[in-house]
């Protein structure tokens, strides 16, 4: 499969937790997820602005991961696992993923500029998308709800 791939790619091993550059000046901050089997987040740094990208991790009721917070912390743009909501949490506990709520406590304590709430359940329709966008909008400033096609600039 990957001889089908036509990008030269470079396989970069690390440990959970440690930082590298990628090359001068590209640095990528990895982090520790709550997700069966393990996990890992990253944000990445570049020229002043920086990208987190935090999948497959599971809220800890009445915490703020820390990884996380180191993760996002004054983030450009947060992409955050937000498959439920909290309404549909509880029957999906243990799975992995977190919620759109939780996103935006994450998005307060962090002061990110933009968050991105994805990873969204196959099961939700455009119209559910929409509704929980439009909520997320007005819980925290600058939520999106990622989409096919959504291009971010920074």
């Amino acid at each position: 499969m990957m001889t089908s791939l036509k990008a030269a790619i470079e396989f970069k091993y690390f440990v959970r937790g440690e930082a590298f550059f990628l090359r001068p000046g590209l640095l990528v901050k990895t982090g520790g997820l709550n997700h069966p089997g393990g996990a890992s987040g990253y944000r990445i740094e570049w020229r002043g602005k920086s990208v987190a990208y935090i999948t497959d991790t599971e809220h800890r009721a009445g915490e703020l991961d820390s990884n996380v917070l180191a993760l996002v912390d004054h983030a450009d743009i947060a992409i955050y696992d937000a498959n439920y909501t909290d309404e549909d949490y509880p029957s999906h506990a243990g799975w992995g993923h977190s919620t759109w709520q939780e996103a935006v406590k994450i998005a307060r304590q962090a002061s990110i500029k933009t968050l991105v709430l994805f990873h969204h359940d196959p099961a939700r329709t455009d119209a559910m998308l929409d509704a929980i966008a439009a909520e997320a909008s007005r819980a925290y400033a600058g939520t999106l709800v990622a989409r096919e096609s959504l291009v971010l600039s920074l």
